[in-house]
């Protein structure tokens, strides 16, 4: 049986090449080949994203996962994942192996001001039960500082921080470090 990766892409233009997440997504089903179902399905209106779009997607999609999945978070489509799970009520049957959060925002602080996106001051008290938490995030990211991933830090104490050298944001070449903590997450 193929081990379910679950992906929310970033914001803007999306499935063809150069554009938002498109190029991570073939990278990764690449590199992890065969044994592994990944879906990473397109909201709406990915250039004009709301939080209704995301909601709504996920809704459909994972309702239909059963057992367990990893879920990967790619920029805007990671605060929206994290925004969905800690507060909409959602019956699943899913088992949640590890969560990947890339080059993800923090909204609310430092100019990131989007009310529909931002999240609650406790968000975390309210996900689902998590195995682990990665955060990725390049020291000179172009599009999101890398000082938001240690706003999520001061919410995941457990997490495991991988702060990259670099300032690549959309990892159209790929991310190594994800390919060895899906397959260390076995």
């Amino acid at each position: 049986m193929s081990k379910q990766i679950f992906i929310a892409h970033s914001g803007g233009a999306q499935g063809s090449p150069g554009q938002g997440s498109h190029d991570f997504v073939e990278w990764l089903s690449k590199s992890l080949g065969s044994g592994y179902e990944i879906q990473c399905p397109i909201i709406e209106d990915p250039e004009a994203p709301e939080f209704s779009m995301w909601k709504s997607m996920f809704n459909h999609k994972l309702a239909n996962l059963t057992g367990e999945v990893i879920l990967i978070g790619h920029s805007l489509g990671g605060s929206m994942l994290l925004k969905y799970l800690s507060e909409e009520e959602t019956e699943t049957n899913l088992r949640i192996k590890g969560l990947l959060l890339i080059s993800v925002p923090y909204w609310g602080r430092d100019g990131w001001n989007v009310n529909d996106f931002t999240l609650k001051g406790n968000f975390q008290d309210h996900l689902p039960e998590l195995r682990k938490v990665h955060l990725y995030h390049c020291l000179n990211d172009p599009i999101v500082p890398c000082d938001h991933m240690k706003h999520y830090q001061t919410h995941f104490t457990d997490a495991i921080a991988h702060q990259l050298s670099g300032n690549d944001h959309a990892f159209k070449n790929g991310l190594q470090k994800v390919v060895e903590t899906i397959k260390s997450l076995e």
